[in-house]
């Protein structure tokens, strides 16, 4: 093969890289801009209020769900790997397609427990978080 067929082949996936990159690229320079505004504000003596920052465009975070959120996903993924080796040894069953679901399994396992432990922490957090008093 020579290099202009495979970087045809290779594109999409490169397209994707670029992306990605542009992005956390564009985004990182946004932050700096905004901190370098603040600095400037800082030394001039001005005071910051939360409507001065949220003005510049500084977000909160908003944390309160993301382990609940990532390990569901997470779990999700696993679901859909296990379901895939049940797919195969359907499709193709006897010699290697049954081998499939053990390997499925496997693999699944990685994101799974991964997800099972980031549900774990996500519960653990909305526990150890007061409850608002309304009045």
């Amino acid at each position: 093969m020579d290099l202009g067929t495979t970087l045809v082949a290779m594109s999409p996936f490169l397209m994707v890289v670029a992306i990605v990159g542009i992005v956390l690229w564009v985004g990182s320079a946004n932050r700096r801009m905004t901190q370098e505004t603040v600095r400037e504000a800082i030394r001039a003596g001005q005071t910051l209020d939360a409507d001065t920052i949220k003005a510049l465009g500084v977000k909160p975070k908003d944390d309160q769900n993301g382990d609940l959120r990532a390990g569901a996903i997470l779990c999700a993924i696993a679901l859909a790997i296990i379901t895939l080796g049940v797919a195969i040894s359907f499709v193709e069953p006897g010699g290697d397609a049954d081998e499939a679901l053990p390997i499925m399994f496997a693999i699944a396992s990685f994101p799974g427990f991964i997800g099972i432990v980031l549900l774990l922490f996500g519960l653990a957090k909305k526990k150890d978080k007061p409850e608002a008093i309304e009045g």
